[in-house]
């Protein structure tokens, strides 16, 4: 076989890292103008402007063709809309993103602290009972059993294995989880000039993608929450927006409990994703609200959903996006009943501590 070399090109290299920010950053801006594709390719030609991100070697209409080539572009009714190969290439963005701040083996395997059939072989051994697979049996204890019970008695070589002195060794068994990612859409999520639902929709697209590449026998749900609460598929994720919404965290999580009713996994979570109080609940048909303080009518009709969560082994992960202090003295008690978790999470390392507290939760069965 023959082999050719040539000069290495420097310069090849720095245009594939370059086009691999160009991609980050569209897709970034993307998630900003929630998933208007002209609107993103506009704020991508005023930033090349200023930052000279293009020249007459590679334009914005450059970019624009290497888009519709891979198909993640397309022309529909004078607007340039994503499409499908183009949501997924958020998401794989998204992932990669969050990857690049966790360390290398932070996200784990998804392991329980129990033993039975199926995942890794571990060290204990325990004997063999009938239905267990060939493939476990310890042979080396085997038959060491074997020739312990002959006594060391003549031709007491192991040979003669009988079912008594057959060991297998223990595994750890896999479990699968069903997850809800419950996102806070309102107004207080972009209030102040402070982008926070960028983020949020970020790690939510992130962990979809993760669960459905590595662990397809988990499931995902992902749900909005303001007035009210409503579902949304993975693929939407990016079209999702604040509206002029109060906070109807009872709503939310009464969503996420219906959503993982109809789940048959061991293990259930919810993720909430959230920058302020409850200031909302439905009440005799009509929306009660009130934005200031803690209202205890609202305050106590969410606290009740912390307690069926806990009832019903759904344990909730609470992701603060702001210290305001009377979302922290509420997440607090909510914590404290439903047995859950809290993090106070800047927007920078969200999408890390929802990936590390995702795989940290697998690992345990809810009994």
């Amino acid at each position: 076989m023959d082999f050719r070399y040539s000069q290495w090109d420097d310069t090849m290299l720095r245009d594939m890292n370059f086009l691999k920010n160009l991609l980050s950053l569209y897709n970034r801006l993307l998630l900003m103008t929630d998933g208007n594709v002209d609107e993103a390719l506009q704020a991508m030609e005023e930033l090349g402007e200023r930052f000279g991100f293009f020249n007459e070697k590679f334009t914005l209409e450059d970019f624009k063709k290497r888009l519709r080539e891979q198909d993640a572009i397309r022309d529909v009714d004078g607007k340039t809309v994503l499409t499908r190969t183009g949501e997924r290439m958020i998401r794989k963005d998204s992932l990669e993103r969050i990857f690049s701040d966790l360390a290398r083996d932070s996200a784990g395997e998804h392991r329980v602290p129990r033993t039975g059939s199926g995942g890794e072989k571990i060290s204990e051994t325990r004997p063999y009972a009938f239905g267990d697979s060939i493939a476990d049996i310890d042979f080396l204890s085997s038959v060491r059993n074997s020739m312990r019970r002959a006594g060391g008695e003549p031709g007491a070589d192991g040979s003669s294995l009988s079912e008594e002195d057959l060991e297998v060794f223990e595994t750890e068994s896999l479990s699968s989880c069903a997850t809800v990612v419950l996102i806070d859409v309102s107004h207080s999520m972009i209030l102040y000039g402070e982008d926070r639902i960028t983020p949020a929709k970020q790690a939510a697209l992130a962990l979809s993608e993760l669960i459905m590449t590595r662990y397809p026998k988990d499931s995902i749900a992902v749900a909005l929450f303001g007035d009210d609460a409503w579902e949304v598929k993975v693929r939407d994720i990016p079209y999702a927006s604040v509206g002029p919404y109060h906070t109807n965290t009872k709503a939310g999580l009464q969503l996420a409990q219906k959503i993982l009713g109809r789940q048959k996994h061991v293990n259930k979570q919810i993720f909430m994703i959230t920058d302020g109080k409850p200031s909302a609940i439905h009440e005799n048909g009509r929306l009660y609200k009130n934005a200031f303080g803690l209202d205890p009518k609202i305050v106590n009709k969410t606290l009740d959903e912390a307690v069926q969560c806990r009832r019903k082994k759904i344990p909730v992960t609470t992701f603060m996006v702001t210290q305001d202090p009377y979302l922290v003295r509420f997440v607090e008690r909510f914590t404290q009943l439903n047995k859950g978790r809290a993090y106070y999470s800047d927007l920078d390392s969200l999408g890390s501590y929802l990936f590390v507290d995702y795989s940290q939760n697998r690992r345990r069965r809810v009994q």
